[in-house]
């Protein structure tokens, strides 16, 4: 066997790569990973080089894995800014690290794409085995303080993160997101039906508020939004980072290009006003769940965001019968709008782990403090 590492997604055949990818999910394709690159949204200015992985048998891709090498933390959703501070203040180099996840995107998939037919008698056990030992030989050789995975997903005993949580290597950090599951609704009424009395009666109140204000929405796709939409939400996305003083990292460029690609797994919900555009969603979708990743907006209109953001997202995964919708991290006002906590994991090899006693201890109060939380945020359920 082969182990490639290769600094841009061009260097491994589309197919191949889309071939490993499961239940079609967007940010893990060929062309999402290329656009990143393509439209300079991962690059030095932003501290992401691409390092993606590749693994052949006689000249088949049998498995890969996204990874980047990083030079700051920014876009993971996993905050580390207190190891950081710890490996400089003993003079070691926390940068560059490993990171394997989709940039700027909480979302939860497969982190190691194996091919299907090794998903059989513990031989996707045995290609992640070889692939961590092959890329942990690397990350020494190369002197990065470690190899971060984030929000790999966890289906069962077999899934990626059931994995990486038996290896003793590994540390494991612990987080809380808000999903909603579709409980074979048909219609957004259904799902209403489930609610407690209350939180039904604010969001029918929160919707005819949008209405009220003359706001109508569309959604588009890939083939419907034309450049004029795109124009308008790359400039609502980039105003509200720049409001938060914070940086945006992906443009126009991306948008277009994902949406030309992956036509058919976008969902661009636009609000307009008097003809105008004042406000979009972007999401995306597998073949089973939606994902919602940026807003923005131009005008403030309330309760528009809730609309935009997560009462089209559950609308929409309705009528196309998708299983889940994870609408992005944080957030507790999602629980009153039909989410429900989920909990998350990420999974963290460090070369020398120079505060081994301090970090244990740090993992083991966090988790305490998610269970709490976690179980806090059940006992709010808004259903029935």
């Amino acid at each position: 066997m082969e182990l490639r590492l290769v600094r841009q997604i061009a260097d491994i055949d589309r197919q191949a790569w889309n071939g490993l990818v499961t239940d079609n999910n967007p940010f893990l394709r060929h062309e999402f990973l290329q656009a990143l690159e393509d439209h300079q949204c991962v690059s030095a200015e932003f501290g992401w080089y691409p390092q993606h992985v590749g693994l052949y048998d006689q000249g088949r891709l049998i498995a890969a894995m996204p990874l980047y090498a990083k030079t700051n933390s920014y876009g993971e959703f996993v905050f580390d800014q207190a190891w950081s501070q710890a490996w400089q203040s003993v003079g070691m180099p926390y940068f560059p690290k490993w990171v394997t996840s989709i940039p700027y995107a909480p979302v939860t998939g497969s982190r190691f794409l194996i091919a299907a037919d090794l998903h059989v008698d513990q031989k996707a056990d045995h290609i992640r085995t070889l692939l961590v030992q092959h890329l942990q030989k690397l990350a020494t050789e190369q002197q990065v303080s470690g190899w971060h995975i984030l929000f790999a997903e966890h289906k069962g005993e077999r899934s990626d993160q059931a994995w990486l949580n038996r290896q003793t290597d590994w540390l494991i950090r612990h987080d809380c997101h808000f999903h909603w599951f579709n409980r074979n609704y048909q219609t957004f009424d259904d799902f209403l039906a489930e609610l407690k009395q209350k939180k039904r009666k604010n969001i029918n109140q929160e919707r005819r508020k949008v209405a009220a204000a003359g706001v109508t929405l569309k959604r588009l796709n890939g083939h419907t939004a034309t450049e004029q939409d795109w124009q308008d939400f790359a400039y609502f996305y980039q105003k509200t980072f720049h409001e938060k003083y914070s940086v945006a990292t992906l443009n126009q460029g991306f948008f277009q290009a994902v949406a030309q690609a992956l036509p058919d797994q976008v969902l661009l919900v636009m609000a307009q006003r008097d003809g105008k555009n004042i406000a979009g969603s972007l999401m995306f979708h597998s073949d089973t769940t939606l994902f919602g990743r940026h807003w923005g907006c131009i005008e403030d209109v309330n309760a528009l965001h809730f609309e935009a953001c997560y009462y089209q997202g559950i609308e929409f995964a309705i009528e196309q019968g998708l299983q889940k919708f994870e609408p992005g991290a944080g957030g507790e006002h999602k629980i009153a709008r039909g989410f429900e906590p989920v909990k998350t994991q990420s999974a963290h090899w460090l070369r020398q782990n120079l505060f081994e006693q301090g970090i244990m201890g740090f993992l083991a109060e966090e988790r305490r403090m998610i269970e709490d939380y976690y179980q806090d945020c059940v006992l709010h359920s808004p259903y029935q």
